[in-house]
């Protein structure tokens, strides 16, 4: 298990041309890319990692959640909105 002092946050917002994207922020720096690639990856969908938080294309709330525990996160630390 992973420990994870900071909460990690989920939403969604609308970026270029109204379309939705799913950010997910609060992970630490070494952890960034490696997550990034397996959510996308999982996901199928496309997206990038940088300045700290991730953006996936389209609406995932519940499928990252979902993916960030079977990756190893604390439950209890993500916040999904």
């Amino acid at each position: 298990m992973k420990e994870e002092a900071a909460r990690i946050k989920v939403y969604t917002t609308k970026k270029r041309f109204s379309k939705l994207v799913t950010i997910v922020e609060g992970l630490s720096a070494g952890d960034l890319e490696r997550t990034a690639r397996e959510l996308k990856q999982k996901l199928a969908c496309g997206g990038s990692a940088k300045d700290g938080i991730i953006v996936l294309q389209g609406n995932h709330k519940e499928k990252v959640r979902r993916n960030l525990i079977a990756l190893g996160y604390n439950e209890k630390s993500i916040d999904v909105r």
